[in-house]
């Protein structure tokens, strides 16, 4: 089986977007650099930010997203995002009228049947869970073996959690990466068990 990662772009102050859903400068450090990191010809990072993601994109099979993730991105046009072989979606309603059956996207009730279903799509591949409410929810459950943090410069103040509405405490390892990049800090954690 492949890890269970949670992993986002956060705010100094633990926030993945403002109050609107809106993430302000959180992915400026996509574009900051002159090494493209994808074919699309816009994301662009430092050669220290390439090196670190790159690698770890190359290994993403499955991305776990809750459905206002899902929703707020259109479904990404019913391709997973970043050449992601399949996203699972949590969400407590049906999928949406309309969307095609052949899509790689699922649709589960609940963290612990969407980790069991991208882990059997990602065989040892890595399931990448989405930060927020819903990456809250799977380490919560025990489910996640690593944070993933790409920090970034700014202080929201307020808005939507890296945890979502975690309210007990998780112990995490010393981080095991710290790579300085342009406008952002990449930071990896073992979950402790």
């Amino acid at each position: 089986m492949g890890e269970v990662v949670l992993y986002s772009s956060v705010s100094v102050d633990g926030f993945i977007a403002d109050e609107n859903d809106h993430p302000g400068p959180l992915f400026d450090w996509l574009t900051s650099g002159d090494v493209p990191l994808d074919d699309s010809g816009v994301l662009k990072v430092s050669q220290a930010s390439y090196d670190h993601t790159r690698p770890y994109w190359d290994q993403i099979g499955v991305t776990i997203a809750g459905r206002r993730v899902f929703d707020m991105t259109d479904g990404w046009d019913g391709k997973p995002p970043s050449g992601i072989d399949h996203v699972v979606v949590v969400t407590h309603r049906p999928k949406p009228e309309g969307w095609d059956p052949e899509a790689p996207f699922h649709f589960v009730d609940g963290v612990k049947a969407a980790v069991a279903k991208a882990q059997e799509l990602a065989g040892d591949r890595i399931v990448e869970v989405a930060a927020g409410d819903v990456g809250g929810q799977v380490l919560a459950a025990g489910l996640v073996d690593e944070v993933r943090m790409d920090v970034v410069p700014v202080v929201f103040g307020s808005g939507k959690r890296y945890f979502g509405s975690v309210h007990a405490q998780h112990l995490l390892e010393d981080p095991d990466v710290v790579v300085q990049g342009n406008r952002v800090l990449h930071l990896r954690y073992r979950v402790r068990r």
